[in-house]
């Protein structure tokens, strides 16, 4: 087994990628609003949709509140990708490189993590990326109800 992976999950949406991309870009304060998932999101400097931005998370994970503190490490518009790389928090404790990317298409949203973990006896961030899949329905769905 090796230390380094990545795991990439396609979402169908009704909502299109447009939507997706605005909301991660400039309005991620909006998601505990949306989705159970997500108990509270902040910027902790920079601004949002600039890279450089670093912003803070707290989410259930496996049971427990657990924070993820996320540099915005690249933006491009033209592609409505957004990838946020992780710099401290519980992760941090796992992995010793963690990173996600949003890339939202028409009706198909993908993320994508890559990682390397500390240690052999580290899981695979499946319980993550499961919260990243919930947050993208839970996103359409308040959206498509509308």
């Amino acid at each position: 087994m090796g230390l380094r992976g990545k795991l990439v999950a396609h979402v169908e949406v009704k909502c299109g990628g447009e939507l997706f991309h605005d909301h991660f870009n400039s309005k991620p304060h909006h998601s505990p609003n949306i989705s159970d998932k997500i108990n509270h999101f902040e910027v902790n400097e920079g601004e949002l949709g600039t890279v450089g931005t670093l912003v803070e998370w707290r989410f259930n994970y496996d049971g427990e509140e657990r924070v993820a503190k996320q540099v915005i490490d690249h933006i491009d518009e033209e592609k409505k990708r957004i990838t946020f790389k992780f710099i401290d928090g519980f992760f941090m404790e796992l992995y010793k490189t963690l990173s996600t990317t949003l890339d939202a298409e028409e009706n198909w949203i993908s993320w994508t993590f890559e990682y390397e973990k500390q240690n052999e006896d580290i899981p695979e961030p499946l319980i993550l990326l499961g919260i990243g899949i919930d947050l993208i329905k839970d996103i359409d769905s308040h959206h498509h109800n509308k």
